[in-house]
């Protein structure tokens, strides 16, 4: 299927550590979408933030630069779907790389009056 993305990992019924997505563009949001049949959570170490992660949630962050994890969870399957655009793709081809995002970006035609 088309995406923006040039990278896709499965992670089934895995744990996932503290970490941080080291291959990421910085400037780019990485997308997890959780699927399954699980009651995880998922944890931004750096800001102090727990989520519930079930099945359906998807999750954009900056994973190149917050620390992010899955601890063990109770019940249930989980897989999660991790996009992301490998920040070696722009320095190959000589793109130059997108602009950090802000606000105005993603509330632009929200924020207009």
């Amino acid at each position: 299927w088309p995406s923006i993305y040039v990278g896709i990992d499965v992670i089934v019924n895995q744990e996932t550590p503290p970490h941080l997505d080291t291959i990421s563009a910085p400037s780019l949001l990485d997308l997890v979408v959780s699927l399954g049949t699980h009651d995880s959570h998922f944890h931004i170490t750096d800001l102090g933030i727990i989520f519930a992660y079930l099945p359906g949630t998807m999750i954009y962050l900056a994973g190149k630069f917050l620390h992010h994890s899955v601890p063990r969870w109770e019940k249930g399957e989980r897989i999660a779907l991790a996009h992301y655009m490998k920040d070696m793709v722009h320095s190959r081809f000589g793109v130059q790389r997108p602009a950090f995002t802000q606000q105005k970006d993603i509330l632009g035609k929200f924020l207009q009056a």
